[in-house]
């Protein structure tokens, strides 16, 4: 079984809590950190933006990837959502059981 880590920035930490609880409720993601206050630099439509918003980091299975984004586009106030997998090249054993054990 491969598992990954899943980035995805949110407008708010309210927000954040909504898409990761869904993920989590259905069986999504075994566990979803939400770091509440990030800065983000970026240029969009030309113009450079700064914003605060909130980080999910979200952990599952690689093969739940393609479901995870679906759920969080449907989710999401963004017209493009960041939706970045990492894949998790080594980790407590127990902590992958215990992801195995929570998701589908």
């Amino acid at each position: 079984m491969n598992y990954i880590l899943i980035l995805c920035t949110a407008e708010s930490p309210k927000q954040a809590k909504l898409i990761g609880g869904e993920l989590v409720r259905e069986e999504l993601a075994a566990c979803v950190n939400i770091i509440p206050k990030i800065t983000s630099i970026y240029r969009w439509n030309n113009t450079l933006s700064e914003d605060e918003e909130a980080l999910l980091v979200i952990k599952t299975k690689a093969n739940l990837f393609e479901t995870v984004k679906s759920r969080i586009i449907e989710l999401h106030t963004y017209d493009l959502p960041e939706i970045i997998s990492l894949d998790i090249a080594n980790a407590n054993k127990g902590y992958l059981n215990w992801i195995d054990k929570e998701t589908l």
